[in-house]
């Protein structure tokens, strides 16, 4: 029992208990003692109450049973980008299953294997499709620019998966701001690659790029002088919900301590030496307040 504990983050099905040879009333008396504490119907936490880390995951996994997989917000989370830890997210193909307190049930038909990974040795909505089931957030234009920056998904990735499940909800969301971004010629990793060059060439003390400060990540940070640069592409024009959010993360950063300037890809492209003075001059006004 302690072995298959220990390969299931902490959590046991009882049918697995039974399968060791473990009764229903030797369960009972170590529940009673306090070895065994309920996470969910029929499953199990051995030793602690407290679970391990992907221990709930797990356990939502074991509860749910065959065909599921964690998706939604809860797949976000496992990949590293914005999602909500205070529940688990299950996708269930072809059948139905009980939603519990802390687990969000999901159902569809089919899911095609390419659109699911292990992560964290979990069954996952592979990342494409995890923006897909996200696509109805109002920050998932934000969620798609963190996959892309974390080399998660291409957008040749998204389309992909997108005709696997035309019918999904969202999907026309997610097309539309794939469609809206290409037509204006703006993703992170041009806008990256393009702000690094102009800075190369103006021979300005090198930035750190793509990096977290305050829980927000930022296109370039000057960490000796506190200022950092970001680079608004069409949701600047195009989302309000986005432009509140980027206030925010702004007025976040500024409180903080932190110079802010903020570009969008037009003037990035072209007004380059507007946009390379600004950020020279603000270098230079906080080298001299050092000073």
């Amino acid at each position: 029992m302690a072995r298959l504990a220990g390969d299931q983050h902490g959590v046991v099905h009882v049918s697995q208990l039974a399968a060791l040879g473990i009764g229903r009333s030797a369960m009972r008396h170590r529940i009673a003692k306090g070895r065994l504490h309920v996470v969910l119907p029929s499953v199990l936490s051995v030793g602690s109450s407290v679970l391990q880390p992907y221990g709930g995951q797990t356990a939502a996994l074991l509860y749910a049973g065959d065909d599921v997989v964690i998706s939604h917000d809860s797949a976000a989370d496992l990949w590293g980008t914005p999602g909500n830890p205070s529940f688990v997210a299950l996708t269930v193909v072809g059948r139905k299953v009980a939603e519990q307190p802390g687990v969000r049930i999901h159902r569809v038909a089919t899911l095609d294997i390419r659109d699911v990974r292990l992560q964290h040795g979990l069954p996952v909505t592979a990342p494409a499709r995890t923006l897909i089931d996200c696509a109805t957030r109002p920050d998932i234009d934000e969620l798609l620019n963190e996959a892309r920056a974390r080399k998660l998904v291409t957008d040749t990735a998204i389309r992909q998966a997108i005709a696997r499940c035309p019918g999904r909800t969202g999907i026309k969301a997610l097309r539309a701001l794939l469609d809206a971004e290409q037509e204006s010629g703006y993703t992170q990793s041009q806008a990256e690659r393009r702000l690094k060059r102009m800075v190369a060439a103006a021979r300005l003390e090198k930035p750190i790029f793509n990096t977290y400060l305050e829980g927000i990540r930022v296109d370039a940070y000057w960490p000796r002088l506190n200022v950092v640069v970001e680079v608004d592409g069409y949701r600047f024009h195009g989302n309000w919900a986005a432009f509140q959010r980027d206030r925010a993360r702004d007025n976040t950063l500024v409180g903080a301590g932190y110079v802010v300037l903020r570009f969008t890809w037009h003037q990035l492209t072209e007004e380059p030496w507007w946009v390379i003075a600004e950020i020279a001059r603000t270098l230079g006004r906080r080298e001299a307040t050092a000073a």
